[in-house]
């Protein structure tokens, strides 16, 4: 589970719920005509833009900005080592039996033990990790019409609450509440978008751009594995793919 990700999200949503209550006054943040047009309107908006399908998958896809662990490019290079060691004793038979946590090696694996030849394995490879890195920008692409659409539904429903109050002027004790009523469909947009919907888009793009590398990393691996290359060359080369500080030297240290 990503920490940080449901840290801030508590934490905001924490905050701004305390300020609310240490006002005094929590009933009257409380409205709903005004959930129903920023809550309903921007989920009906958002999904005219995309299809069904994809606007109803978009809540598994924000799970992974909670849930989702990526492999440790240090562990995925160290158990390439230890799959290349093994292959050049025993060949790629030899990998049959080998454990892979991470699913997406497991599949490389299989292919190189069955045979395929690299240029297959790559394109195969390539197809899956450009699918996954589809999926995840239709997600961000979902999040960020709702961090679009929930303020101007907002804004809306404001404007509905303001033609309300300006057609009962005739009644100034009303002039107040009605104003306060309007205005809390600008506060809802504004905490959908800015506190949920945003930060969720942004986030996905840290996934897809942490499991691009990983993905990277793992095609490099296989193949080098599947070419023979002596463990050590494998390490060097995968090494690009971490901080420079992270890099061990030659003599194995970080």
């Amino acid at each position: 589970m990503d920490l940080a990700t449901l840290i801030g999200l508590i934490g905001a949503f924490g905050i701004v719920l305390t300020s609310i209550i240490l006002g005094g006054s929590a009933g009257t943040f409380i409205n709903t005509p005004s959930l129903l047009v920023v809550l309903g309107g921007t989920a009906l908006v958002t999904m005219m833009k995309f299809s069904l399908g994809k606007f109803l998958g978009a809540a598994s896809i924000a799970l992974k900005a909670f849930l989702h662990k990526p492999s440790s490019p240090e562990e995925l290079i160290d158990t390439a080592v230890e799959l290349a060691k093994t292959a050049r004793q025993g060949g790629l038979l030899a990998l049959e039996d080998a454990e892979i946590p991470d699913q997406f090696m497991k599949t490389g694996l299989g292919l190189l033990i069955d045979g395929h030849p690299a240029d297959t394995v790559r394109a195969m490879l390539i197809k899956d990790m450009n699918q996954t890195l589809k999926r995840h920008a239709d997600g961000q692409d979902i999040f960020k019409a709702i961090g679009d659409v929930g303020p101007a539904m907002g804004m809306i429903g404001t404007l509905i609450g303001l033609v309300q109050m300006l057609s009962n002027m005739d009644d100034p004790k009303q002039i107040g509440p009605a104003m306060a009523v309007a205005l809390l469909t600008t506060l809802y947009g504004a905490i959908l978008a800015n506190m949920f919907a945003l930060p969720i888009a942004d986030k996905l793009a840290v996934r897809s751009r942490e499991e691009n590398t990983t993905k990277s990393l793992i095609i490099d691996a296989l193949l080098s594995i599947q070419g023979g290359q002596n463990p050590r060359v494998i390490a060097n080369m995968l090494e690009a793919y971490l901080p420079r500080s992270k890099r061990k030297d030659e003599d194995g240290d970080a």
